[in-house]
């Protein structure tokens, strides 16, 4: 099975924290396929440029490090996924969940988050 990874649970991992749950930690460390969005991406990117993320090494350097030590892949925004977000609900706020949602509707992919948010949308959420 795969799954898309959303942007908080992947810093989680990738920072060693013990938010994440042992569900998460368990499916990410697994062999099954783990997507990371390239809205996650451009997010923390961002975030990082805006310095309300901070890691301890560079945000390429931990990017790169993290796709290969667990074999993530990389989840493209497609045209599809953009049309979607025009007729989405707005129980969500945030433009890069949003993003991940449409994603995961679209595709019918699982999403790993703690965002209860998620369940307002006809999203398979695992935490």
């Amino acid at each position: 099975m795969a799954y898309i990874i959303d942007t908080q649970a992947f810093i989680w991992h990738a920072t060693g924290d013990s938010k994440l749950s042992q569900t998460a930690r368990q499916l990410i460390e697994s062999n099954e396929i783990c997507w990371l969005s390239m809205a996650s991406i451009w997010e923390m990117a961002i975030k990082c440029n805006l310095e309300s993320l901070v890691f301890a090494k560079p945000f390429d350097t931990l990017i790169e490090e993290q796709l290969a030590l667990y074999d993530y892949k990389l989840y493209p925004i497609e045209l599809r996924h953009t049309f979607l977000l025009s007729n989405l609900q707005q129980h969500h706020k945030d433009p890069f969940d949003r993003l991940i949602i449409a994603q995961s509707i679209v595709d019918n992919v699982p999403v790993i988050t703690i965002d209860s948010a998620f369940d307002l949308y006809p999203v398979h959420r695992i935490w």
